[in-house]
């Protein structure tokens, strides 16, 4: 099987999500009273409506319907003032009434949009975005400075209620497949869950989980969602077809069911394309059907055969009144709306002087942009001049550590913005090099010590006595009169050898910038 950026020199692909999100932030279900409560003993909040006992009539949950508003402002859908209920009918353990109450044709949302921006390794995918001028388009992708911007619809954000729990026992892995026998647990039937579907307007498994990334930070940031891949309050379907490049008609779609990661969302999607390349060019035809991710074997695997609309034989909720919602309502909803990420990181471009790319990291995670805008405060009117090393340590250092640390919280650190201030003040004063300011901050996590009493201990406060550094630069040429030569003749690599040797002298503590400069002025 050829390898993806193989296949999308001759293949594009068109990808649509559809990304399932558990409202957890509620107290109840959506058609009762019910608990929400994640990982309760099964089958101990539940009640005739939920399970779907006959008489039973449900009573659906504002808050939650607010929840899908806000949604929706957030994402720039229309909101639909008139709206109601269908009965989605399939015969499944996991609903015990045997259809699903869900919205129909209109939805609460419909019609809205999220602007992707595209840059560095993740770039490299879309193929036909490298050969274009800032600001030329190619399709919904725009060239920008460090990469391209892509323009994604959104085609609806409809309710509906989650199913149960299916646990498979004695299988492997927990799948049904070789399993014994099923167990239900129904505690979250009925949970109040919104479904956004997408335009196929995306190309690339890169713009896939960027979207899914970006979708995330925005409930968060709402305050609608728990938003965990982990325990599935969060998680998405991927649809994927491909064609020609140049054709404009559609392929046949497969359907990525339930990708729980983002890691998984991309790879899914990465081997399914590669897959279908591969049937394509040996004559094959891809058929529309449901095919599961495993990320142990690292390959795709049939489900079913995709279900038609038909199938689900929708009608009208007949226990459920239509919804009319009124301009008034919904503008105390979209009073509601706090800082969007997208909001945030233009506010820190303006008024930290900083790049686009650099707000946009910051703002990845409600923690690292809390943490620098503390940060920022602490720095006073230093921010302007701290801004930049503060949020380099902030994207590199700061979250390559929550990275390599899943239980890492950042608030409750010994890693404090004061501390975090410190360490980049001791390095813009050339009180410590940049590569000790690496070992200071490594020793704050893990020593839990201010950042001058680990250089204090340590011994690495810097040298920056133009005449003590002169002394030891002039002993070094002197002692390597050769590569002082070999210098001159145009080998002006070995600038590196000599300030290594200074260093070694002066035991780490000389700055490296004024070795440097003296360096070059002293060897012509």
């Amino acid at each position: 099987m050829r390898k993806l950026e193989e296949v999308l020199q001759d293949w594009e692909a068109v990808i649509g999500l559809e990304v399932h999100a558990e409202l957890t932030t509620l107290e109840t279900k959506m058609f009762c009273g019910c608990k929400l409560e994640f990982g309760a003993a099964p089958n101990t909040h539940t009640c005739p409506v939920c399970l779907g006992l006959p008489g039973a009539l449900p009573v659906p949950n504002k808050a939650a319907i607010e929840s899908i508003v806000l949604a929706g402002l957030a994402t720039n859908c229309d909101i639909e003032k008139h709206s109601m209920f269908y009965r989605k009918n399939y015969m499944y353990p996991d609903m015990s009434k045997n259809f699903q109450t869900t919205q129909g044709p209109v939805a609460f949302c419909m019609r809205g949009h999220l602007d992707l921006d595209v840059d560095g390794p993740a770039a490299k995918e879309r193929i036909t975005a490298a050969g274009l001028a800032e600001g030329d388009c190619d399709g919904n992708a725009t060239r920008t400075a460090d990469g391209y911007t892509a323009h994604v619809g959104i085609t609806r954000i409809h309710m509906e209620e989650d199913a149960g729990k299916m646990v498979h026992v004695g299988g492997s892995e927990g799948r049904i497949a070789g399993a014994t026998h099923s167990l239900v647990d129904y505690n979250r039937c009925g949970t109040p869950l919104i479904e956004l579907v997408t335009e196929p307007d995306l190309r690339t498994p890169e713009e896939a989980r960027l979207f899914m990334q970006k979708l995330r930070q925005i409930y968060l940031a709402i305050g609608i969602s728990d938003c965990s891949m982990e325990e599935g309050s969060l998680r998405c379907d991927g649809n994927v077809s491909l064609r020609r490049r140049g054709d404009s008609k559609l392929g046949v779609k497969t359907e990525l069911k339930n990708m729980n990661s983002f890691k998984n969302l991309h790879d899914g999607l990465a081997y399914e394309i590669c897959r279908q390349a591969e049937v394509l060019e040996e004559g094959g035809q891809i058929y529309q059907e449901t095919r599961h991710w495993d990320p142990t074997s690292k390959r795709t695997i049939v489900m079913r055969v995709k279900e038609t609309a038909d199938d689900y034989r929708l009608f009208p909720e007949p226990d459920l009144a239509p919804y009319d919602l009124t301009d008034e309502w919904i503008d105390q909803v979209r009073a509601k709306l706090p800082e969007l990420p997208d909001q945030k990181a233009a506010r820190f471009a303006r008024d930290f002087g900083l790049s686009a790319y650099d707000a946009r990291h910051l703002v990845e995670s409600r923690a690292t942009a809390r943490f620098f805008e503390a940060c920022m405060e602490l720095a006073g009117e230093d921010a302007g001049a701290l801004a930049k090393p503060v949020a380099n340590l902030v994207i590199n250092d700061v979250t390559a550590h929550l990275n390599a640390h899943a239980d890492f919280d950042l608030e409750d650190s010994p890693l404090t913005p004061a501390r975090a201030v410190a360490l980049v003040r001791l390095v813009a004063e050339d009180a410590i090099s940049s590569k000790q300011g690496k070992e200071v901050f490594a020793a704050v996590l893990e020593e839990g010590k201010d950042p001058a009493d680990v250089v204090k201990e340590r011994g690495m406060e810097q040298v920056s006595d133009a005449g003590a550094i002169e002394a030891v630069v002039d002993a070094v040429l002197a002692a390597n009169p050769d590569k002082v030569a070999q210098y001159q003749g145009g080998k002006t690599g070995l600038i590196g050898f000599f300030v290594g040797q200074c260093m070694k002298e002066m035991r780490g503590q000389g700055n490296p910038k004024v070795i440097n400069e003296l360096l070059v002025k002293k060897l012509g």
